[in-house]
């Protein structure tokens, strides 16, 4: 009832929810401002008294105005703060409205003075304009500039040829506006360079432009990820995990991720499921999830099963459980449809344990 209420009161008053917004945003921006007080200035220990109350002096004339030239500012000082610009800029209050999170961009260096430069009309509204046109909806909007605001330094024709670089490839017009709004990332990526990223798995994993297209929709950060750091877990999963060729292949269309999770969590988490719940390799393949599921999650889990009698993965065994089950919803779910008991026995197994 209460969220029903909550929604009334939004539907009957839309301007007054937008007004809340920005005020709520402004409030949360001040409260992350450290007071004066709170910041250590660090000193030379060879600097006369005389020099420190100098210095200290005019570190306190020059809070009372707005730094923009941060850049070079030590780490322990507060990032640049929109708090105070708000009110008055009609930019940062549409940016609200969009449902930008100011506080997320001012503490990246750099970008809180990059956004308040912007012109709505001139810098913003000209890049709406061309996601709309590639359907993205206005509710992906707010998200997409969080993440990455410097999308309004990128000529629009550029991307615009990016666009047309995914169709030229056959990517579907779903397929598009799924990569555009979980990586925005990826319109910041020149055609040349997105194709080199796009062969190195397609050879890689010896993948038909079918599968390259599902590996780069079902997670597009995987194409713009560290390379470094995709090739060092593609050796884990090959080398040291021992997938054949095509369970590697299968592996990584099915649930690409793998490749952006720390090497040695997946070798924790193969080696749990691979020799203490005793999946061959075939199995894991089939369910991935397992690999992209927590350590202690899977023992807790598989534990309690042990202990009911019930932990059996063999689908040729009567009382058959999918390993897959293991790892979905919360605890009440699993208690409940998988391991067939009460809560109260869960958690009392896991104080006891």
């Amino acid at each position: 009832m209460f969220c029903s209420a909550i929604r009334n009161i939004l539907k009957n008053s839309q301007n007054a929810a937008k007004n809340t917004a920005i005020t709520a945003q402004i409030r949360h921006l001040r409260g992350q401002q450290i007071p004066q007080n709170e910041i250590e200035v660090i000193q030379p220990t060879d600097i006369s008294n005389k020099q420190d109350d100098k210095e200290s002096q005019a570190t306190h004339e020059s809070s009372k105005e707005v730094a923009l030239d941060f850049g070079n500012r030590e780490a322990h000082v507060p990032s640049f703060n929109l708090a105070a610009y708000v009110n008055k800029s009609s930019t940062l209050q549409q940016l609200i409205h969009l449902g930008v999170n100011l506080h997320s961009i001012e503490k990246r260096k750099g970008l809180g003075q990059f956004v308040l430069r912007l012109d709505f009309e001139k810098n913003v509204k000209p890049y709406i304009s061309f996601l709309v046109d590639q359907g993205i909806s206005p509710d992906a909007f707010g998200r997409m500039f969080t993440k990455n605001p410097l999308l309004f330094k990128e000529d629009l024709d550029d991307l615009q040829t990016r666009v047309d670089y995914l169709k030229s490839k056959r990517f579907s017009d779903e397929a598009r506006q799924r990569i555009l709004t979980h990586n925005p990332y990826w319109l910041m990526f020149s055609t040349r360079r997105v194709d080199r990223r796009l062969g190195y798995f397609q050879k890689e994993f010896h993948l038909s432009g079918h599968d390259i297209r599902l590996l780069a929709t079902r997670e597009p950060n995987v194409i713009t990820y560290n390379m470094e750091h995709l090739r060092k877990s593609v050796f884990t999963l090959r080398e040291e995990m021992g997938f054949s060729p095509k369970e590697l292949s299968t592996l990584v269309v099915r649930k690409p991720r793998l490749m952006m999770i720390p090497p040695d969590d997946l070798i924790e988490r193969f080696s749990y499921t691979h020799q203490d719940m005793g999946l061959p390799h075939a199995q894991i393949v089939q369910w991935p999830e397992l690999l992209s599921s927590r350590e202690f999650r899977l023992r807790e889990r598989h534990e309690f099963l042990k202990l009911l009698g019930r932990a059996q993965y063999d689908p040729q065994k009567d009382l058959y459980i999918s390993p897959k089950t293991i790892v979905e919803g919360n605890n009440f779910y699993f208690v409940r449809n998988v391991a067939k008991s009460d809560l109260e026995t869960f958690e009392l197994f896991l104080r006891t344990r």
